[in-house]
């Protein structure tokens, strides 16, 4: 049985409070106890991530995977009240459950120069936020260097975050999760090395 946040109010800020910290703090580890049993194919952190950012002003992109599941569907419409929809330039938040499924970065939107903070925010499950293979960040938020170490990335993915940079300050923010852990990367933030 799928159950969402117990206390909406309370489990939605904690949430919300962590994905910011992980937006402040690129690349650092933040614990994240999701606190929702979604559906099956709908994994918890995106699914908390999405109950906790999304609204019916909020329209959310959902990755080959999710869309193909009915129950997925109804649950995301009804804790949310967001439109789901098809293309994702549309999107305020989109929702990958699977880094291969994840289209071009550029496909999003960036937002306008009037308005950088109408981008798309990507949420990205992978398989682990601890993988021996490690990416070098740095920018704001880091103090000299930090890593990512999240596997998989999605293909192409450090090259199109080379071009999401360029259109700074427009450009999309990436979470990825798994397993109890969340981690940021703002627009802001390079990748300097593999």
């Amino acid at each position: 049985m799928s159950v969402a946040f117990s206390n909406p109010v309370f489990d939605s800020q904690r949430v919300f409070r962590t994905a910011m910290n992980a937006l402040a703090r690129p690349g650092k580890l933040q614990p994240f106890d999701a606190g929702v049993r979604p559906p099956e194919g709908l994994p918890a952190e995106i699914a908390a991530l999405a109950l906790s950012l999304a609204d019916h002003e909020t329209p959310l992109w959902l990755d080959a995977a999710l869309t193909q599941s009915t129950d997925v569907l109804d649950y995301l419409r009804f804790h949310t009240g967001a439109p789901i929809v098809r293309h994702p330039v549309e999107a305020a938040f989109a929702l990958v459950c699977d880094p291969a499924l994840c289209p071009a970065l550029m496909s999003f939107t960036l937002g306008t120069a009037d308005y950088p903070d109408r981008s798309t925010t990507v949420l990205i499950q992978t398989d682990t936020l601890r993988s021996s293979d490690s990416h070098t960040l740095r920018g704001p938020g880091i103090a000299g260097t930090s890593v990512l170490r999240a596997e998989p990335l999605p293909p192409g993915f450090v090259r199109e975050w080379a071009e999401n940079r360029r259109y700074f300050p427009r450009g999309v923010d990436v979470l990825f999760a798994a397993d109890g852990w969340l981690v940021g990367l703002p627009r802001t933030t390079e990748f300097t090395g593999a």
